[in-house]
């Protein structure tokens, strides 16, 4: 817990993510990441230099999923929880029927969970995006779009005013499974219809591919996002590359 919290510290203080009296609603949609991030960020409140304030919200994407599991954690952990309920799954699944659902999910998913902040009076949100997210998001960019590009440590949302950190940027995906076995997180199963047939998923699966003839693959994709750095990912602080964790 505590060597975790010291790399989202770490990530906080390079990008400079936040500041004294925010107020931080953290994106929990049930998976691993976010309610790795929740329980990260609500350590780091207690000690943390500057004072903010946090909960966690969930978008009910309309797939019959029991959240009750994470009130329990919000409750432990002293995190006001607020689920917002939508037909966003019987939208785009049985209404619309889409055949490439995940743009237009997305798009929905994050307009939903944008207003509910906005109602709430939050300035930023969190999300749970991880070091190999950021490594699989400058592929697939590269490879299905042709750019070089990947989403930003922090995004300002101009039309909205709210602004989006990614705290655990330094962290592994399986650093991160760990973690939430270590700490019997309420990890929920994922219900999406389309889960583990995305585009996503094939990147992921040949990154792990070409690590094996290339063990460093990630650091190296990682580090020049950084080095040569895309908008907003020169680090302000100094960085120090995280080691992949056993």
């Amino acid at each position: 817990m505590q060597k975790l919290m010291g790399l989202v510290r770490r990530c906080v203080d390079d990008y400079n993510m936040i500041e004294e009296g925010d107020r931080i609603a953290v994106g929990v949609s049930g998976g691993k990441d976010s309610l790795a991030l929740l329980a990260l960020m609500a350590g780091l409140r207690e000690y943390f230099d500057k004072s903010f304030q946090l909960e966690a919200i969930t978008i009910d994407m309309g797939l019959h999923m029991d959240y009750s599991a994470i009130e329990g954690l919000c409750k432990r952990i002293n995190v006001p929880y607020t689920v917002v309920k939508t037909e966003i799954a019987p939208i785009i699944f049985d209404h619309r029927k889409e055949k490439n659902p995940c743009s237009m999910c997305a798009k929905m998913r994050r307009g939903a969970l944008n207003q509910a902040i906005l109602a709430k009076g939050f300035n930023k949100l969190a999300l749970g995006h991880h070091y190999d997210d950021a490594v699989e998001t400058f592929l697939m960019s590269l490879l299905f779009e042709g750019r070089i590009s990947c989403f930003q440590p922090v995004t300002n949302l101009d039309r909205t005013g709210i602004v989006q950190i990614r705290p655990m940027l330094y962290i592994h995906e399986k650093t991160i499974d760990h973690f939430a076995q270590r700490m019997e997180l309420p990890v929920l199963a994922n219900r999406c219809p389309v889960d583990k047939t995305t585009k996503r998923e094939e990147v992921k699966n040949l990154i792990f591919e070409l690590s094996q003839t290339y063990p460093d693959l990630k650091e190296r994709i990682f580090g020049a996002m950084q080095r040569y750095p895309l908008p907003e990912w020169e680090p302000h602080g100094r960085y120090k590359r995280p080691k992949d964790e056993e």
